[in-house]
């Protein structure tokens, strides 16, 4: 099976990623912490990149186009909620949130927002103020509104589906740097990727990492072309995907940066603080998997296989 992306879509990302390397990568991230500026400055790059044009409900190709920008995205840790704004409804960003506990990424930015949970239900926000936490240091709490009508499911699948790219994005990145680490590292007179142990740990990381991947290229190829509730259990099964995959490849690049890994000097550290928020909303993994557990019996989930799954 052929699973290289299109010409013009692999060229786009390579001048996205360009792009944003150029913009200053995670270490810009970590100064747009206390730099508002910055973050602004963000928005102009995407915009520079005709990010705001990509029609990504109606058109394939921008899809997989704002896809692409988002895996770049993730691996610099940019500092803009771009899926947000890629899924944006009548101008106000749309956010996915948790009812019980709402809160936005980036929501002190200016502008309208509108949030939804997972089943589509619509409410209206006010996001509060940044908080002081380390991990997800753009977090903002938000107070909702009651219902106010639906968000389609298609909306709340693509926003899974492009969140999923931007934590692929932040999981290679993070595995390309702790590959070149132990390659360069030494230890007792011979790199750290000369040991095995040390081979077989980012073995399994870079295999998952890949799987993570291609079920990323997999799910989006087939978005048009499934019944809707086939495509929201995919864009369930890759968030649950993305979600574990990036919690083993960043538990292993601090593992072999060591102490390195948890100050952000290193681009580990920011790339594992700015992506925990998509690590861990809108609901836990768990809560994701229990989601799917009914999707089976209903012949939602589908094998490569065997087609639809019954109970």
């Amino acid at each position: 099976m052929k699973t290289a992306l299109p010409e013009d879509i692999a060229e786009f990302s390579a001048v996205a990623a360009k792009r944003f390397v150029r913009f200053g990568g995670p270490q810009t991230a970590l100064q747009a912490e206390t730099e508002d500026t910055l973050r602004q400055d963000a928005r102009t790059a995407l915009s520079d990149l005709g990010a705001f044009d990509l029609d990504v409900r109606s058109s394939a190709e921008d899809l997989l186009a704002a896809a692409v920008l988002c895996q770049a995205a993730g691996a610099t840790a940019l500092p803009y909620p771009l899926v947000d704004e890629l899924l944006a409804i009548d101008g106000a960003r749309l956010a996915l949130v948790n009812p019980e506990a709402p809160r936005i990424d980036h929501g002190d930015l200016p502008g309208d927002w509108i949030a939804a949970d997972l089943d589509g239900t619509r409410y209206q926000v006010q996001p509060s103020s940044r908080t002081t936490a380390k991990l997800g240091p753009f977090l903002v709490p938000a107070t909702l509104g009651q219902p106010d009508g639906r968000v389609p499911a298609a909306d709340i699948d693509l926003h899974l589906n492009l969140g999923s790219w931007r934590i692929l994005g932040a999981v290679q990145q993070a595995l390309d740097i702790t590959r070149r680490h132990v390659a360069d590292r030494m230890q007792f007179g011979k790199p750290l990727a000369e040991f095995q142990a040390v081979r077989f740990t980012v073995a399994d990381a870079s295999v998952a990492a890949r799987g993570l991947s291609e079920l990323a290229k997999y799910t989006i190829s087939r978005t048009d072309s499934t019944p809707a509730q086939v495509r929201s259990a995919d864009a369930l099964i890759l968030r649950l995907k993305a979600a574990d995959t990036a919690r083993q490849v960043l538990r292993t690049a601090h593992q072999l940066l060591g102490a390195l890994g948890f100050c952000d000097e290193s681009d580990v550290s920011v790339l594992d603080r700015h992506t925990q928020s998509l690590i861990r909303l809108p609901v836990s993994s768990e809560v994701l998997a229990m989601r799917l557990t009914s999707g089976v019996a209903g012949g939602q989930f589908e094998t490569l296989f065997s087609g639809p799954v019954s109970a």
